[in-house]
């Protein structure tokens, strides 16, 4: 893909290395501050790309503050459109300039997945997060 990444997803950067705390630090009662460890660059037809998040222009953090419903990064925040819980996980979703983004987080031990989506296809971000 042809995006750059600092652009669209200055947003969605994510945690350094999740401590061990409780499930409760990660159900979406406490901000997070995230940071991506590793990405992917996919496009439909070809082989993803691995490499660090910062070659595809990731940011290095992103701030997760689901009181005021909102994911911040050090360029640009995106409004959380959607959010689910369940036993195991926290779904986050949104949208900005033109990409569909998404947040997993494991509610027990912080480290999520994120993904930015457009009809060329997809990054995919890992990391992990941590409450501050």
């Amino acid at each position: 893909m042809t995006f750059s990444f600092r652009m669209g997803l200055a947003t969605l950067s994510l945690a350094a290395v999740a401590s061990a705390s409780h499930a409760a630090d990660f159900d979406g009662s406490k901000q997070l501050i995230c940071a991506p460890v590793e990405a992917m660059d996919c496009t439909s037809g070809e082989p993803c790309r691995r490499g660090l998040p910062a070659e595809i222009g990731a940011p290095k953090f992103l701030h997760i503050d689901f009181a005021k419903k909102v994911v911040l990064g050090t360029q640009r925040s995106s409004p959380i459109a959607a959010m689910e819980t369940s036993a195991t996980q926290l779904l986050l979703q949104g949208s900005e300039l033109g990409y569909a983004w998404s947040i997993a987080l494991d509610q027990e031990s912080g480290q999520m997945t994120a993904t930015l989506t457009d009809r060329e296809g997809a990054f995919v971000l890992f990391g992990s997060c941590i409450p501050i």
